[in-house]
């Protein structure tokens, strides 16, 4: 049964650290939640470590880069975990081969090209054109208002090719202020429903997590999983990945489920718990916004 709460700080004193989504969270493509970001500080200030653990296809660097254009201040997390960074470790490592077809906005996403310390003898990428390509490497696409069936062709043509989709950002949708776009999942998704195959590395799935993990260690913690909080608006991505890493959840409804869950300030409840049936996925907690 998934408990309805009022603050983080009814509960933030049985977590060590949190395992916090970004966009629908702590801000909404545009501007910062400041509710959120203060509730981060205070859990901060209490001794809580704050990683914040994002779909975003960008590197950890791009990502710290790009907060303080939505007014996140630094001072409201401790570090970083992208899909992003997960996704560009298998493609140097050979993932989807050598020469690939790129999906995405070039001028926003061009930072997943850049080259990784960590990674020894990595591949050699450069960009192909799908006929000549080895495997997909998709940041998302090309344009997040357009109609899906724009990219079937391409994806046709992979499939036909047996080629590979490196999925960036697990995301099928997300809402920029009031706009909702299309992500790098929901290009994956159409892959997969034609036949072909798509890799996957941010939430729900494992990869990120252990980056997480690696993270908070690295600034010094080794927090028992019992007491690993991990909070977000996606159902499917933040509190399933929760779910499949056995770690507790608080579920932010007034983000992408608002009109299911029918949030205006909290969640109704008769309304949380049929959404929460629907999708045969049970956060911990919820709350309407993180405050």
């Amino acid at each position: 049964m998934t408990r309805i709460i009022n603050s983080l700080s009814e509960i933030s004193a049985n977590y060590d650290t949190l395992f916090v989504d970004l966009w629908g969270c702590v801000h909404n493509g545009i501007t910062a939640f400041d509710e959120a970001v203060a509730a981060l500080r205070a859990y901060r200030a209490g001794g809580g470590l704050v990683v914040l653990v994002t779909n975003s296809p960008k590197p950890r660097a791009g990502v710290a880069e790009q907060l303080p254009q939505f007014d996140v201040p630094s001072d409201c997390y401790d570090t970083i975990a992208s899909s992003g960074d997960s996704a560009r470790a298998a493609m140097f490592t050979g993932a989807v081969g050598s020469k690939v077809f790129f999906m995405g906005e070039w001028h926003r996403d061009e930072g997943f090209f850049e080259p990784m310390s960590v990674i020894d003898a990595p591949v050699d990428i450069t960009r192909a054109p799908v006929a000549e390509a080895e495997g997909i490497v998709c940041c998302g696409p090309f344009d997040p208002m357009a109609d899906p069936e724009t990219w079937r062709a391409d994806l046709l043509m992979a499939k036909q090719k047996g080629l590979k989709l490196l999925c960036a950002n697990p995301d099928i949708i997300v809402d920029r202020g009031e706009t909702r776009e299309w992500c790098a999942g929901a290009v994956a998704r159409m892959y997969t429903e034609m036949g072909g195959e798509s890799l996957y590395f941010g939430k729900p799935h494992p990869p990120i997590y252990d980056l997480a993990r690696r993270r908070m260690q690295a600034e010094g913690r080794s927090t028992p999983e019992g007491r690993i909080l991990a909070i977000g608006d996606g159902i499917a991505t933040d509190i399933k990945g929760a779910l499949g890493e056995d770690i507790d959840s608080l579920f932010i409804t007034g983000g992408l489920a608002r009109e299911e869950t029918q949030t205006r300030t909290q969640p109704d409840p008769d309304a949380l718990d049929r959404y929460i049936q629907s999708e045969q996925i049970t956060p911990t907690f919820a709350i309407g916004f993180l405050r």
